[in-house]
């Protein structure tokens, strides 16, 4: 007897895609990647296939991001991309015989009304029998095991590839929140713009984030870690080599994790003085891919005064508490982003 896929939770993020499965889960991890023939608009790839492609494509192929920010940048794109993991988590046959799952799916805060209409409606032309939109922060206590259903201060910075948001969560819902468009993407970005600035080296954009990986730190570190980065003289145009230090890359990233303390401490001067009193007890809460740079923690309780951690699994946060969501219910619904 085939055992159905009957509720998921998706992580539609900008770099990646995560996928949730009741009683299973994380079943899919894959980036948000497709690669477009643009003469018939045909998809060549998907997720890890059209990873390995980018920046490698002759002119016929168009390695892209369908999701920008955190919301829907091209909707046709997104669809035939949800459908693809939605088909691939669910199996052939049982999207054949029409058992389709319930999802929830999260979405950035602060998203307008289109914005949020465009995530609901692809989910449910991908394959979804009902969608509900989760806001992302929720999604992340949720996921990160936060006590979210008690009336006590809990705070979540969740920085992914397109958006950093920091929320205060109390009696499953969110009292404070705030979010800027600066996270994974552009600290890639800062580290391409400084080497290209100080080196005349042009990286491209897979290179930027294996620095990033490699040597990335949000404060300098005590063993100034050096790492060699190939790339093309804008001088010569001929290929080169460089060596590069950490402590230079902690410059370089300085900006955009200045933006992410300045969201942090917007919402840290709004937030009710009795769930503050909680939050100094208890710290916020890391999720998302940008919790995995180092010293990130330790840089915003410079920056804030207020203990700062990683959750255990950053990354898988959103896609856990989208499927514990979709689970509990009733106890969230007032939450839900409504479309």
């Amino acid at each position: 007897m085939a055992v159905f896929v009957r509720q998921i939770g998706i992580d539609l993020g900008t770099m990646n895609v995560l996928v949730y499965v009741r009683g299973r889960g994380i079943v899919l991890q894959e980036p948000s990647l497709v690669a477009v023939s643009p003469i018939d608009n045909k998809i060549v790839a998907l997720g890890e296939e059209a990873k390995a492609m980018l920046g490698r494509t002759p002119e016929n192929i168009q390695v892209m991001r369908p999701m920008r920010d955190g919301v829907i940048a091209d909707y046709m794109v997104t669809e035939a991309m949800l459908r693809y993991f939605i088909q691939k988590v669910c199996g052939r046959f049982q999207m054949s015989v029409g058992v389709k799952p319930e999802i929830a799916i999260s979405v950035p805060v602060g998203v307008t009304t289109v914005e949020s209409r465009a995530v609901h409606d692809a989910a449910i032309a991908a394959g979804g029998r009902i969608a509900h939109l989760i806001p992302e922060p929720l999604a992340a206590a949720m996921g990160a095991g936060l006590p979210v259903h008690t009336p006590t201060g809990n705070m979540v910075i969740d920085i992914g590839g397109g958006t950093a948001e920091a929320a205060v969560i109390s009696v499953n819902g969110i009292v404070v929140s705030s979010s800027v468009r600066v996270a994974g993407l552009k600290i890639d970005e800062a580290i391409t713009n400084y080497i290209r600035k100080k080196y005349n080296l042009m990286i491209g954009e897979q290179t930027a984030e294996d620095i990033k990986i490699q040597i990335g730190s949000a404060l300098p570190l005590e063993e100034d870690t050096q790492m060699e980065v190939r790339g093309r003289d804008q001088v010569a145009g001929l290929p080169r080599t460089i060596r590069i230090s950490a402590g230079e890359i902690s410059d370089a990233i300085s900006e955009p994790l200045a933006a992410v303390a300045g969201v942090t401490r917007a919402v840290l001067e709004k937030t009710p003085p009795e769930l503050a009193a909680d939050i100094i007890d208890r710290g916020m809460v890391l999720t998302g891919g940008g919790a995995l740079l180092r010293n990130l923690d330790r840089y915003l309780t410079r920056e804030t005064g207020v203990p700062c951690y990683p959750a255990e699994n950053p990354i898988a946060c959103v896609a856990i508490g989208a499927g514990r969501a979709v689970e509990q219910l009733e106890l969230v619904r007032k939450s839900m982003v409504q479309v």
